[in-house]
């Protein structure tokens, strides 16, 4: 189990934006990793409520549940490393394999025999060190959707919000805040 601090801030992109910014740090299409978001939710949206969101996460063999919850600068995140076999029994409502996790819905008054999986995004993702944080350049399909975003995960708010409009303004991008990816998710399954 690890708890850490998110601090990101996102920007959405275009489709040429994407390609030009691929094509300036010369990302390799091989260096582009695959991953998918399982999101869970109780029927009544009461993690969504509170302004929480809970996935599980797998990326080539690995597998992960993590449970995000609102923070004064960005998000604290909890994550618990799951084997396949258990991923899979939570995927398909059989068992929950989270403790870290487990306790924390407790905390929140969310039971995990409510929770359902109400669907899933695959993200196409190059990150790399950049200035004083990672930079994450996304590709992500959900449904009909498909959009376009960066990320800037940092450390220090201050610094990295600087670094990160300095960044844009260099790469001639315009400022179009992004909503987190679930949220994207559910404007898609709504509408």
């Amino acid at each position: 189990m690890t708890k850490e601090l998110e601090i990101e801030y996102k920007n959405m992109l275009d489709q040429q934006e994407y390609s030009r910014l691929l094509k300036t740090f010369d990302v390799k299409a091989e260096e582009i990793q695959t991953q998918t978001n399982h999101y869970f939710d109780t029927k009544g949206f009461d993690l969504k409520a509170k302004r929480c969101a809970l996935r599980i996460r797998v990326k080539d063999e690995n597998f992960e549940c993590t449970l995000k919850t609102p923070a004064p600068e960005g998000n604290f995140e909890i994550t618990d490393s799951l084997t396949a076999e258990q991923a899979q029994n939570m995927l398909e409502g059989v068992s929950f394999h989270a403790p870290e996790i487990s306790a924390a819905l407790d905390e929140l008054g969310v039971g995990e025999k409510d929770l359902e999986r109400f669907g899933s995004l695959t993200t196409h993702r190059i990150e790399f060190s950049y200035k004083d944080g990672l930079l994450v350049i996304d590709h992500s399909e959900y449904g009909e959707s498909e959009d376009y975003e960066v990320e800037f995960e940092v450390q220090n708010a201050e610094r990295g919000r600087k670094q990160f409009l300095e960044f844009l303004k260099e790469q001639d991008i315009p400022l179009r805040p992004a909503d987190k990816k679930i949220a994207r998710f559910m404007k898609s399954i709504q509408s």
